[in-house]
């Protein structure tokens, strides 16, 4: 039987007549530290404020080039239904100006994505790709037979697993049997960042066994030296997600994706392209600790 949603609040604020009186009495005694100002500016964002900020993170990430390799990859590793492969068609769409479905998308119990799949993402149609590629995956089941094993997960991080690999329970990635196995990947081809993908309205309906099974991947992950963040769609119960995956929730970065909508908005853009942001910052933690010598030579 599915658990009722978690609705306590995220933080708990204690709002009344003295907490009133004592915040007013702070902003009108606020002075800046530095003395060669006199009063703090702050910038509100309303729609132009928030069409500045869309542009802003457009021009990072189209701008973002890593060291030593061409672009950085983005595994997205959840669910079945999450949003995995809505969420890459979503930033796509981003850049499009327009929605549109760049990863098929399924509305069926099991995972509509069977093989792996590297999608790489362009700001500008006809141009050469940016430097990011999510990678899209078999979602993870309740169990070893509806979902790629850790062994196979592991694989794929470690850039053993080409595109197009169809996973299998009963046939597991291994050099001898693995079209393609790749014995000694190239930092290129490995994983840079993890992202779990998570749909809060969900979460009460997960199988127990699904958080062992986060927890067991993260450690595992976490050994490789792979940083991982979390993409959730309802930030309102960001404390279960975080509980669930075994994450604080300062890696948790709430995220909408275009679903029924036929025009794209700049604040689910913005939403979308933070997210991304997000993302790309810890791929670069990545290559900080995982780049070759100056002269970029892999072995």
């Amino acid at each position: 039987m599915a658990q009722a949603p978690d609705r306590s609040p995220w933080k708990t604020v204690v709002w009344g007549e003295r907490k009133r009186t004592k915040l007013i009495k702070a902003i009108k005694e606020f002075k800046p530290i530095s003395g060669s100002v006199t009063k703090a500016r702050i910038l509100l964002l309303g729609p132009s404020g928030v069409g500045k900020q869309r542009t802003t993170l457009m021009k990072n990430i189209s701008s973002y080039k890593p060291s030593c390799t061409e672009a950085a990859r983005v595994l997205l590793l959840g669910p079945v239904g999450s949003g995995k492969s809505s969420f890459i068609s979503s930033v796509q769409s981003v850049f499009n100006g327009r929605v549109t479905n760049r990863a098929m998308v399924g509305s069926f119990s099991t995972s509509f994505t069977k093989k792996l799949q590297f999608y790489k993402i362009r700001s500008l149609r006809g141009q050469q790709p940016d430097g990011l590629v999510l990678c899209d995956t078999m979602g993870l089941g309740d169990g070893a037979m509806t979902g790629p094993t850790l062994h196979d997960v592991l694989s794929v991080i470690q850039g053993h697993v080409p595109e197009g690999h169809v996973f299998s329970p009963v046939q597991p990635v291994n050099p001898s049997q693995t079209l393609g196995y790749r014995k000694r990947p190239s930092l290129e081809e490995k994983i840079h960042c993890v992202a779990f993908v998570l749909d809060a309205v969900k979460m009460s309906s997960y199988h127990g066994s699904l958080s062992s099974s986060f927890q067991q991947l993260r450690e595992h992950i976490s050994e490789l030296g792979i940083h991982q963040v979390a993409l959730l769609t309802h930030v309102d119960l960001i404390n279960r997600a975080a509980a669930l995956l075994g994450m604080s929730t300062s890696y948790i970065v709430p995220v909408k994706n275009y679903s029924s909508e036929l025009d794209v908005d700049d604040n689910t853009d913005v939403l979308l392209l933070n997210a991304v942001d997000h993302i790309l910052q810890y791929a670069d933690l990545y290559f900080l600790d995982n780049s070759p010598p100056p002269d970029c030579e892999t072995p």
